[in-house]
């Protein structure tokens, strides 16, 4: 395997960060999303308003995103900061008592071609480092549920639902999302 390496985003890499989520979404939730959803991630639109929004969020927040490489290539990515409280307020949206210390893991995406090399876990303890230095102590994200790969991620790094299930409108075809919670702090085997 050629040099891996995360590295905190810059602004121009936003257009890699943008195909990389739109091929990945098209690769990965083929099963879970209608193909009327996935046939719009392929053109040039979703791409530039993608881009866009990636070079806003790498250059104004609130999530810090980091990168992985290996060699030359983009392999995947993830954004995580501070939770906004009805993310990870309970069922019953009652805010949970430590809601300022709740990191949001909104999107951690490994092209598919590039699975199984541990990009996703040195993706996930750099901005797990990042988010403990922010002053935050544990984290959450929203699964699909029918998504095993996904949930079987974070489960292997210690993360478990804690209950708590959204059903989102997928393009007029409900989609369950569940919430995972667990540590910030990751050990990686080397």
């Amino acid at each position: 395997m050629a040099e891996a390496t995360v590295r905190p985003a810059t602004p121009s890499d936003a257009a890699e960060i943008a195909r990389l989520q739109l091929a990945t979404w098209r690769a990965a939730y083929r099963d879970l999303l209608p193909a009327a959803v996935l046939d719009t991630l392929g053109d040039d639109q979703a791409a530039a308003e993608a881009e866009a929004t990636w070079r806003h969020t790498i250059e104004k927040g609130p999530a810090r995103v980091f990168v992985a490489i290996e060699g030359q290539w983009h392999v995947g990515f993830v954004a995580a900061g501070p939770a906004p409280q009805d993310e990870s307020a309970a069922a019953d949206g009652t805010p949970v008592p430590d809601a300022d210390r709740v990191a949001l893991v909104s999107t951690l995406l490994v092209e598919p071609r590039w699975g199984r090399r541990g990009h996703g876990g040195r993706l996930l303890a750099a901005a797990g480092e990042a988010a403990l230095a922010d002053g935050l102590a544990r984290g959450i994200s929203w699964v699909a549920e029918e998504d095993k790969a996904s949930r079987g991620f974070w489960e292997r790094t210690g993360w478990r639902s804690d209950g708590t299930v959204r059903t989102l409108d997928a393009g007029g075809r409900p989609l369950r999302v569940v919430r995972m919670t667990g540590t910030l702090s990751f050990e990686l085997e080397t």
